[in-house]
Parts: structure tokens; sequence; C-alpha cells
């Protein structure tokens, strides 16, 4: 009886695919199978039979999905290549190269399951893209966890079920909606929670089963008042009802924790309008208008993403109204272009704005895609879609088998330095693959990493020349420069200790004559060459032997030293409290102070973004190791850390006189989470004269708000008057900078 059952699948499949192959395709197809077939290794670890398993699957790909010949036949051929029942070169000499292509990637791409226990991570997600190739089969790979899921309800395996319905929540169902395949995302989130919580996917589908009838008269009765007014007013328009799908039911019950009867939201009327472009947001809040008018708001519940669109491109008004029998109904407003967008995601959004990806690569090559996808085209363009297409990224694995990304054209050296700035600056070589390699080795996307390292290595300036990555560029200087500190000390005690051993003190003011007399210009120079062996040490401490000699017999001579000042007894002096601030002005005078003025020109600085300085702010400046100069204020979480590590990159800094710039600041605002809060504080802002708001992002928990609010402002004075003033607000608990 199965065995009857197979056959009319199989011959019923071949009768739809009939059109879309080439002569003698179904004869090697056959002739194939039927070597598959007698092969005991036939019968999967879900106790289903690999034959009928690819024919189902190869429907879901020919269906609902759109694929043609070369995917189609690559399904139904590739497990007898991966179980070595068949030989890839025999589908390429019956089949072609493309088939062969595909069934390769699919052996390729299985090998990454057993190189990674994180398949749950987004950059496996993004390396199974990438590292696919050909984006057939990943397109294969949705189809068949799809079929795989519909057909192991009766399987005694519940190991390897419930294995498979994880990787089917977090990694096939993401997988189906970066691709646009909605529809087989929602199935799969689905199916995955009834293996994985049967109970809960059985209560709310029996729940939603008895409510059914009583839902559907419900949408009708809330929809026709609706209906009739919009038609009065003539907007061409059409309404429809959608019932959230069990998976989405769950998470809001476990969000809310709530019953079933508790989410009032189980389904959701959307009216979708058709509107010229220059009058979509009229027409839309027209429609508002008039549900609101027939239905009591909860204005808590306001979703306007119409105004702001979300950072996807989502645009829709979403509102929560008080329907027929007191119950609540969402209703979503929007257009056909809206609705397309909110469909389709990017793909839909850069057709209508013609937007292009920022960084290219991975969302720009999904986006054609879904659109090829979604404009019914002939499938056989997947052959465009190479890794070619995305470029600026690739993912390696470490031993362990975590992925790393990186930028295209890193090498063994950057891949260190990723890892820890540590392991880059002991960094000898590498093991890529298994083969040992050296640090200038070019890695590729899947390649398994294991550095080499040695505690006798140290950073060399010709490393810059091998690494692509800035952020390793950025390690390496680093560690030149603290390694050039690090060995400017040690030849410095050196030094010392030598001298004390000649009995001879150690005075800075003779290195500094006997620096010049070498004509070296740089102290830090005069003890780099010494430590590099440029310098003969024994010939330096012989020379400051001799200027120690001489400066002493100066001072016997003179009494005082003919660079120093006359000293005066401190009790000659009264320190008045403007006396204070002269000499304190004085000191910086002496001293090297960056004074930060917006309008000056000639010095690289920027305002830090950990802390964001304003003027007022007692700051300093910490030089980077791009040569720039960044300006913190002292009490910026970063400062006692950065003081503490690289003090001798510090520069005292002060602001110009008078402020004359605007600076961009956030303020975070707690309180209580009453109607018209943000309204009144975004007035209290409005009405305050040069200070602007950027923007404003408020949440709300259990009748507490809080939110960050960014905005210009020129000075601390003007700062606290503005969080005095907020601090006023009614409802308003706590206001602070960020």
């Amino acid at each position: 009886m199965t065995q009857h059952i197979e056959n009319t699948i199989i011959e019923e499949f071949l009768g739809k695919i009939r059109d879309i192959l080439q002569e003698n395709d179904e004869k090697n197809i056959r002739e194939l199978i039927d070597v598959i077939n007698n092969d005991e290794k036939c019968i999967d670890i879900f106790g289903l039979n690999t034959i009928l398993r690819s024919f189902q699957t190869a429907q879901i790909a020919f269906e609902e999905i759109g694929l043609k010949r070369e995917g189609i036949i690559a399904i139904l051929l590739y497990r007898g290549v991966l179980l070595g029942i068949l030989e890839n070169d025999s589908v390429r000499e019956k089949f072609g190269n493309g088939v062969a292509d595909i069934v390769g990637g699919i052996a390729k791409v299985q090998s990454l399951y057993e190189k990674t226990p994180t398949i749950s991570s987004e950059n496996f997600k993004n390396l199974l893209l990438s590292f696919a190739e050909d984006m057939r089969v990943i397109l294969i790979m949705i189809a068949d966890r799809v079929n795989l899921m519909r057909e192991i309800k009766d399987c005694e395996n519940t190991v390897a079920v419930q294995k498979a319905a994880e990787e089917a929540s977090y990694l096939y169902a993401p997988l189906a909606h970066k691709l646009g395949l909605y529809q087989l995302k929602s199935e799969l989130e689905d199916l995955s929670l009834k293996y994985l919580e049967h109970d809960a996917y059985y209560h709310i589908k029996e729940k939603l089963n008895a409510t059914k009838a009583a839902r559907d008269k419900y949408i009708e009765q809330f929809i026709i008042p609706i209906q009739t007014k919009l038609e009065q007013l003539g907007l061409k328009f059409h309404i429809k009802g959608r019932t959230k799908s069990i998976h989405s039911i769950w998470q809001k019950m476990k969000k809310q924790k709530c019953p079933f009867e508790g989410v009032y939201d189980l389904f959701a009327i959307r009216v979708i309008l058709d509107s010229a472009p220059e009058k979509e947001k009229m027409d839309c809040w027209q429609v508002y208008s008039i549900v609101t008018d027939m239905y009591q708001p909860n204005p808590k519940r306001l979703r306007d993403w119409l105004s702001v669109p979300k950072s996807n491109g989502y645009e829709s008004l979403h509102i929560t109204v008080l329907g027929p029998e007191k119950k609540w109904v969402e209703v979503q407003i929007r257009t056909e272009r809206m609705d397309d967008i909110a469909e389709h995601g990017l793909a839909a959004h850069w057709r209508y704005k013609g937007v292009k990806a920022t960084e290219g690569g991975l969302d720009e090559w999904l986006a054609a895609i879904r659109s090829a996808m979604e404009a019914g085209d002939d499938l056989e363009i997947m052959d465009q879609f190479r890794t070619t297409m995305y470029e600026k990224e690739i993912y390696v694995f470490t031993p362990k088998g975590d992925i790393q990304k990186l930028s295209a054209g890193a090498t063994v050296l950057d891949f260190a330095f990723h890892i820890h700035s540590k392991v880059g600056c002991q960094c000898t070589g590498a093991k890529v693959n298994g083969k040992v390699v050296n640090m200038r080795q070019e890695l590729h996307s899947g390649d398994q990493v294991q550095i080499v390292t040695s505690a006798q290595q140290k950073p060399k300036r010709e490393w810059l020349q091998i690494v692509r990555t800035s952020r390793a560029k950025a390690k390496i200087r680093l560690a030149l420069k603290e390694t050039i500190v690090k060995e400017i000390s040690i030849t410095k005690e050196m030094i010392e200790r030598r001298l004390k051993n000649r009995k001879i003190d150690f005075d800075e003011a003779v290195i500094q004559q006997l620096v010049k007399k070498m004509g070296i210009k740089e102290v830090s120079d005069f003890y780099k060459q010494i430590a590099d062996g440029d310098i003969d040490i024994q010939e330096v401490i012989d020379r400051y032997q001799e200027l120690k000699t001489l400066r002493t017999q100066a001072l016997n001579t003179s009494g005082i030293p003919q660079q120093e000042a006359e000293h005066r007894s401190a009790a000659e002096y009264i320190l008045r409290d403007d006396m204070r601030v002269s000499q304190n002005n004085a000191k910086k005078e002496k001293s090297d102070i960056l004074v930060i003025d917006q309008r000056q020109k000639g010095i690289d600085y920027t305002l830090a973004n950990c802390c964001h300085p304003i003027y007022g702010d007692e700051i300093f400046g910490f030089v980077t190791v791009s040569g720039g100069i960044k300006i913190h204020r002292c009490d910026c979480p970063n400062a006692p850390e950065l003081k503490k590590r690289f003090g001798y990159r510090i520069v005292e800094a002060a602001w110009s006189g008078k402020g004359q710039s605007q600076y961009s600041i956030t303020l975070r605002v707690v309180g209580n989470d009453d109607i018209g809060i943000v309204s009144n504080i975004t007035s209290v802002i409005s009405k305050e004269e040069r200070i602007m708001m950027r923007s404003i992002n408020i949440d709300s928990h259990d009748g507490l708000f809080s939110g960050n609010l960014v905005i210009d402002i020129d000075d601390t004075n003007r700062l606290q008057q503005l969080i005095k003033k907020l601090k006023s607000i009614k409802g308003v608990k706590q206001v602070s900078r960020i």
C-alpha cells in the first residue's frame, strides 16, 4: 500500500514538472531514483523514505517557492549523493553543471553543521547565506525543513524531532523571513511550537477553533459600519481581518503573562486604501477620524508609524478601539504601497523609495532575490546570485566552533587581533582548516582558524602592511606605542641603576643637556635609540658623567646654576583669593593647554561620544592612536581608566572664553506614565530659546515611563536651568544627563 502511495505521488509530480524538463531528464531521474530506492540507506533517522521525502520537498519548492528545472532535479538527487549512493560526477554528466553545482553547494553547507554548535547565532545565518554561493541551496533547505516538520508527527525518535523543531524555530524560520517567504516562516514557527510545546499549541488551536464562527461574525459586525461610511465618502479601499498565528498568540501570552482569554487582539482589522502618493497621509488620518468617531479609542495604544516610519520602512497607523460587546479591536490603517512594504519587507521599500543599501552586501543581495520571487520571474536567474554579490564580509570559525565576522580580505593577523589584542601581539601564524600557514594568509568564509602564539613575539611596525582591517591597525599602533613607552621606562631605569653603581645621582636636567648635545630632538627618541642598540649605553654613561662634573663645578663657582631662578621663601607670599587665581592662570599659561573652540582651525580634535562634553564642563584631551584628540568630561565614566592606563596621552584642555556653539547631549527622564506627559515635556523644551530637540524615545511599563531626549544646547548653565524646569513637570521623577 505504501509503495503504491509513493508511486502515485512520484507519477503525479513528474507529470506536473514535465514542461520544465529537458529531453531525457525524466528517464535519467527514474534511473537514479531506482538506484537510491534499492539502497538500504533509503530510510532516514525519522523513519521517512528518502525518495518520498525528496518528492514532497520538490513539490513545496515548485508550487510554493517557484524553483524550476535545476533546483527541482537537485532536490530529487542530492540525498543520494550525500549518502554516497550516487556520484556527483554522474549527476553532472546526466543533468549538467547547474544541477551538480547545487548538489555540491548543499553538501558544502551540510559541512557547516559539523563545524559549529552555534547554529542559533545571527552570524551563522549570515555565513550560511554567503557560503551557499547559489541561493537555491538555501531555498531548498527551507522547503525541506517545511516538509520535514509536516511529516514527523508520528515519528518515535523524540530526540531527533526536538532537534529538528528547534532548528526550524531559530534557524529556518528566520531565514525564510529574510527571504520574504512569510507564509512558510509562519508555518515553521507554528509547527515548531507544536513539537516543542505540545500542550500550549493544542490549547490555543482548540480555543481558536471553538471561537472561529463567533470571531468571523464579530469581524463582519465590526466592519460593516466602517465600510458603509468609507463608501459614502467615495474612498477606494478594501478591508480584511486576520487572526494571529498560534505562535504569535503564545508569544503574547508569555510576554503579558495572561491566559488565552486575556489576549484581546487575537485578530486585527486592516483598512487598505488605494491613495495617490501625495494624499496618503491625509486619507489615512481621515479613516482614523471615522473609526474613532464610531468606536472609543484607547489613546495609550495609538502607534503612529505614519509620521515617523520604522527604520525598516514600515508605515501604518495602529489604533485599538472598543468595539461592540465591549471588546478591544486593533485597527491598522495603511495604503496599498504601505501594505506592500509591510508584507514584503525591504525589497518593496526599495522598489518604492529607490533606497540603496548603505553598506551593500547581504540586505541588497536578499532584496534582489525577494523582488525576483515577488515578480514571479523564472528562478533560473538565481544563477546570478553568487557570493561575488556579497564581498564585504566573511565569516570564519574559531577552534571551538564560534563564528566571527571580518571584512573581506582579512588575514590571519587580522583575525588574531579580532580575538584579543594579546593574541594578536603574540601571533606567529595559524592553522587554517588544519594546515599551517603564516600570518599573511588571507581568510575566506567557512575557514576554521587556530592562532599560533609565542610569548617571545612582539608587535612590529611592518605588521601594519599585513593587516587589512582598521581595528587591527589601531590595535597594532597602540601596541607599538605601549611597547615604546615600556622600552623607554626600562632603558631609563637601566641608566639610573648604572649611575647609582658609580655613585652618581640621576639628574633630568643633565639628560636634557646630553640629548641636546647629541643632536636628538626628543628625550623619548634618545631612550628609544638606546633600547634599539643604535646608541651605546656605556658611551651615554661616560658623557653623562662628564656633563654632571661640569655642572657641579659651575655650581661650586657661582653658587647658583646658570639657568635656575632665585628661590624665595614662601613666607614672603600672601596668597589672597585673587592671587591664587592669578597663579593658577599663570600655571595654565606655562603648561600646554588645548583651548577648545569649534571655530578653531589647525587642531584635530573631536568631542567624545561616550560623555558628550559641552561648554562649561571640566574637560581633558586624550591623544588617540590616529594622532587626533578626543575631548572628554573629567567625570566621564572612562576617565579613570584612561588616566590610569594611558596617563602619558592625557592633555590639559579648557573651553575658550565664551561658548559660541551648540552641542548634542542626551537626557534620561523617568516618571509616572500619565496621559499627556510626553506633550508636557516637549512643550517645555520647545519654549526654550536656543535649545533644539533632536529626538525623543519613550517606553512605558507597569505605570512608569522612561525615555531618552536628545537635544542641542549651548552650555552647562542653560542645561541646569532646563533640567530644573523638566523636574518641575508633574509626574517627572528623575532627570539626568547620560
